[in-house]
């Protein structure tokens, strides 16, 4: 019965038909929005072994490779059933997820948990966003002009999360554009270069990685990144109208923009080489940011770093805002300013440490948290025969029990196989963790291992 559901699952009220809206006027350009995102595309070029030539040791055919299958996990493995049962239900994540993991183990994961992580995405964002204006000051990353300007960002873009997100989404739609002009210019810049391309010019003379390891780093990069938004899908695609929306809003803004970032972003990285732009003498640099002064000269490289670090600033404030949003679900009694404060306050530690500079590993980490997200729900709607099973009691065993098992599994080769001193390398953890949680799912579901159904009167 309704009775039993907590208030913020029975309160939830599912988007009116009215105010759906097609693929193109939401989903496509919000996905796209977040693959434009200039920390991703430049961590493209040096995932794997960044000293040896990153995925591009072998020629741009395992990168381009690479790039494509992750995208593609990314709409199927990642996106597709949440968004799916976000647009049949119009329910928000954190209801939707009850099914997989319970009404009350729900308050937890995804829910609280997806607010949690929104801060680590803040630390990401502040702390290149400000590498790039202190660059632009002519201050080294890890600077104290750094650091500040990292500091003072993370706090700008809390509070206007909180409190001022309407003005920023104004601008929000049109500013994902400067990131495709970048690449656009970088791109024509350097593509006389591409056919030219010597993988030995980036590797400097170390010995790289296999061509199938680099492959699965690719993968794993992609797939790592993308986890929370793919689980994010539910809230985004609440306001499609039908599945053909959900499909389409997908396959151009989660697969077509990944491939076309990624890819350019190879492509740049191959055309600056190539053309004999990095000559002898200088450091081996994957990223296109730290190229483009090679590419376009100290000051048009200066004018990118800002329109960049600009674009990026929208991004920011949305993390504080579904950081907010899902405390207010889930703490309904404890004022966002608080609750984002203290979210806020772990941002900057990340920033001042550091740490929030090392893109591949809070990728890594994200992917094992919400790749199992993303794999139990897959299950958890294909075993409801394509639909939404709607809230079960408690805490849902299947559910949580494949998100331990697919953690640990997407964990591995960063956290526990160093921790219990075990030599063996999982590969392609982010994906790994995807699959744990959907077999695991489906298994122990099979064998019973869930709580009753509520009744759940807003569902569609």
């Amino acid at each position: 019965m309704a009775s039993n559901l907590p208030d913020y699952v029975a309160s939830a009220q599912p988007v009116p038909e009215a105010n759906r809206v097609p693929w193109y006027k939401s989903t496509a350009q919000t996905y796209a929005g977040i693959m434009l995102w200039f920390v991703f595309w430049e961590s493209v070029p040096s995932s794997g072994a960044p000293g040896a030539g990153g995925i591009l040791a072998h020629g741009l055919m395992t990168g381009v490779l690479g790039v494509i299958v992750g995208a593609f996990l990314c709409h199927f493995a990642s996106y597709l059933a949440p968004g799916m049962m976000g647009m049949k239900t119009g329910l928000p994540l954190a209801v939707v997820g009850t099914s997989t993991y319970g009404v009350n183990g729900g308050f937890l994961l995804p829910g609280f948990f997806m607010g949690v992580l929104q801060f680590g995405w803040l630390a990401v964002n502040a702390y290149f966003s400000a590498k790039l204006l202190a660059w632009l000051a002519g201050f080294p990353e890890g600077s104290a002009v750094h650091l500040g300007i990292g500091v003072v960002w993370a706090l700008v873009a809390a509070f206007v999360g909180l409190k001022g997100i309407h003005y920023v989404a104004r601008v929000a739609t049109y500013l994902p554009l400067i990131p495709l002009v970048v690449l656009l210019i970088l791109a024509g810049k350097t593509a006389s270069g591409v056919g030219s391309f010597d993988p030995g010019s980036v590797t400097g003379g170390a010995e790289p990685l296999g061509s199938f390891e680099l492959f699965l780093f690719a993968v794993a990069n992609i797939v790592g990144f993308f986890a929370t938004a793919g689980a994010a899908g539910a809230d985004v695609a609440s306001s499609n109208r039908n599945a053909k929306d959900v499909q389409l809003g997908g396959l151009w803004g989660v697969a077509g923009a990944t491939i076309f970032t990624g890819v350019i972003a190879l492509l740049i990285v191959a055309g600056a080489y190539g053309a004999g732009m990095v000559t002898g003498g200088q450091e081996v640099v994957l990223k296109p940011t730290e190229l483009m002064k090679f590419i376009m000269g100290e000051q048009g490289a200066k004018l990118f770093w800002l329109l960049l670090a600009i674009a990026a600033f929208p991004p920011a404030c949305f993390s504080s805002l579904i950081a907010a949003n899902s405390f207010k679900n889930t703490l309904p009694k404890v004022n966002p300013f608080i609750s984002c404060g203290i979210g806020t306050a772990a941002s900057i530690v990340l920033v001042l440490s550091g740490k929030a500079g090392d893109a591949a590993g809070v990728f890594t980490i994200i992917g094992a948290s919400f790749g199992p997200i993303c794999g139990a729900m897959t299950a958890d709607y294909l075993l409801a025969g394509r639909q939404w099973p709607g809230p079960r009691a408690g805490f849902n065993p299947a559910g949580w029990l494949s998100w331990a098992v697919g953690f640990v599994v997407g964990a591995w080769n960063s956290l526990f196989g160093p921790l219990l001193n075990v030599q063996f390398q999982m590969p392609c953890p982010p994906v790994a963790a995807i699959l744990v949680g959907f077999v695991l799912y489906a298994v122990l579901a099979k064998i019973g291992l869930t709580t009753r159904q509520l009744e759940m009167p807003t569902a569609n």
